[in-house]
């Protein structure tokens, strides 16, 4: 059995055990059947939640497969560290080099295109398309909303850039879907620090809400730097922040409770407004989901503050 809990019948095979053995563990809640010829150690799979049964069903049919497939689109996302929102976690996908024809069968979705040497990377013993690929990929496959949240990921932590991503389009262009890519690539910036505040960036475009300004700084009368906030509308006087409790997960001190992480936030956004004398408004995420209504709160805070 691997280190992630998963063993193959072929390696079972191969130690002497056969299909009854197998079949008894399996009665016995030891291990538990996640595809054809692969089994989890059932303690690590029931603890498991979406993303990570995916990743270990992706590591048994890449360890399954030779290496004429990749990793690609929703499963390349998560290999690559990304996001998850708005995936489907449902099947394992892998693209063939050697253009077999595109099916969805046995839990694996088999993409048929073009690789070229760019457009993959070797990674724990199996292949996965490039970061720029996959976003190319992961937009043309499910849309605006995951392709720039996937791209502000990528661009963020530095495994792509906006010139490699135009680079690849120019190459992809003349795809079927590709159209969406021109304006994935205008809107992801790599400023976005979370899924939250892409979709939130996403929402004042299509509300029609000035374009703010990302990762905005604030600094005090000596020049020393006070704290940032995701969003500015510097004409506006008002200053925006995303709340997810990923947030204070990320920002949270060794030692310190979430209790006293929110205080310390709050703290900070009395400074930051005291500092400029602006607005302050903050976005949770059920405001990602009623785009009016909270865009009538934005418009609103600016009125209050001019």
């Amino acid at each position: 059995m691997s280190p992630s809990g998963l063993l193959l019948r072929r390696d079972a095979v191969a130690m002497g055990y056969d299909d009854n053995y197998l079949a008894r563990l399996v009665r016995g809640k030891q291990i538990t059947r996640i595809r054809q010829g692969a089994y989890a150690s059932t303690p690590v799979w029931d603890q498991l939640e979406p993303r990570g049964r995916h990743i270990l069903l992706s590591e048994a049919v890449t360890t399954q497969y030779d290496d004429t497939i990749a990793l690609s689109h929703d499963s390349a996302v998560l290999d690559l560290g990304g996001p998850d929102y708005g995936l489907d976690l449902s099947a394992v996908n892998i693209t063939h080099f050697d253009h077999e024809g595109a099916r969805r069968a046995a839990g694996v979705v088999h993409h048929r295109g073009d690789c070229r040497l760019l457009d993959i990377t070797r990674r724990q013993g199996h292949w996965c398309t490039s970061p720029a690929r996959t976003v190319l990929d992961v937009a043309m496959k499910h849309g605006l909303e995951e392709g720039v949240v996937v791209a502000d990921d990528f661009i963020r932590r530095g495994l792509t850039s906006s010139e490699e991503l135009n680079q690849l389009y120019q190459q992809v262009r003349h795809w079927p879907g590709a159209l969406i890519l021109q304006l994935v690539l205008a809107l992801a910036t790599g400023k976005s620090e979370s899924v939250g505040e892409s979709l939130g960036w996403l929402l004042f475009r299509n509300q029609r809400v000035p374009r703010p300004e990302q990762q905005f700084k604030v600094f005090h009368p000596n020049g020393a730097l006070a704290g940032r906030t995701d969003w500015a509308w510097p004409e506006h006087r008002v200053l925006g922040e995303f709340d997810g409790l990923g947030k204070y997960l990320r920002s949270r001190r060794e030692g310190e409770t979430i209790e006293e992480c929110v205080m310390r936030e709050k703290r900070r956004e009395d400074l930051l407004r005291e500092l400029t004398g602006w607005t302050f408004i903050r976005l949770i995420w059920a405001d990602l989901f009623r785009a009016e209504l909270t865009a009538r709160r934005v418009f609103a805070a600016m009125a209050r503050a001019a």
